[in-house]
């Protein structure tokens, strides 16, 4: 009488979309891309908040960050409107860290 061989655990296979190592914050539904360390919560509240192209640096965005930060600047508080619209657009919107994985939520 012979036995099974014992279950060995090994990667998942396709269409698994349980936690894994590769994505330890889960996966985006539709595209199963790996979601980021970083949540656009957080970063369209501080693009709101602080509108000084933080939360675009936040993303990792540091080049959009630093532009939102210095035309603020230089237009003595006039140019805060692009990063308060942006802070409304990521937290609506899908947007994606440096990496290019989804934030999340």
């Amino acid at each position: 009488m012979s036995y099974p061989p014992p279950h060995q655990p090994g990667p998942p296979g396709p269409g698994w979309w349980g936690p894994s190592p590769d994505a330890p914050y889960g996966r985006e539904p539709s595209t199963g891309a790996p979601y980021s360390d970083r949540s656009k919560i957080i970063a369209g509240l501080l693009q709101i908040l602080v509108p000084l192209g933080i939360g675009r640096m936040y993303m990792g965005d540091m080049s959009l960050g630093v532009i939102q930060l210095v035309v603020t600047l230089v237009t003595c508080g006039l140019g805060a409107l692009w990063p308060f619209i942006d802070g409304i657009l990521i937290l609506v919107g899908r947007p994606i860290d440096e990496h290019g994985r989804p934030l999340r939520s």
